[in-house]
């Protein structure tokens, strides 16, 4: 049995998210960012894409790996998060590949403190290691929080 993951990249690591919580992906330069006062530093602020108003998360910053590489290749993955729309937003997408399910592992306890509970899995694939996101858990509780409350306030 296959899975499907989009591959991206923040700081040279390659990361992956399950095809089917994905809605798009935008050109970061095709998009005007609003900033939104008193949120975490890493909510950039929201975007409107095709009517919607979504929340923009700099995934980069998120994970404590510095401030995003907002080049030319820069993109934002729309995902589906709890019922809504989310921006990620990324240093470059890669591609689409399947992944065999045998061939994804539970990240190592030793590696994985309990604060990154956001990684879901580690997949081997063509000889190389890509870390799965659990789109659902890369929030902290209070981020999720705003963010709903956001997007409520705004429909």
């Amino acid at each position: 049995m296959e899975k499907q993951l989009i591959t991206f990249f923040l700081s040279g690591e390659e990361y992956g998210i399950d095809i089917l919580e994905v809605d798009g992906i935008q050109r970061l330069k095709e998009i005007s960012i609003t900033k939104v006062p008193q949120t975490d530093s890493y909510i950039k602020g929201i975007i409107n894409l095709r009517g919607n108003v979504i929340p923009l998360i700099d995934l980069q910053e998120r994970f404590d790996l510095g401030t995003g590489n907002l080049d030319k290749d820069a993109r934002i993955i729309v995902v589906y998060f709890k019922e809504k729309l989310l921006g990620l937003l990324v240093d470059r997408v890669d591609e689409v590949v399947d992944i065999e399910v045998d061939s994804i592992e539970e990240p190592p306890e030793e590696i994985v403190p309990i604060e990154n509970k956001y990684l879901s899995g580690i997949a081997k694939f063509e000889e190389k290691l890509v870390i799965i996101l659990d789109i659902e858990k890369i929030l902290s509780e209070k981020a999720e929080k705003e963010i709903l409350e956001m997007t409520d306030s705004l429909v």
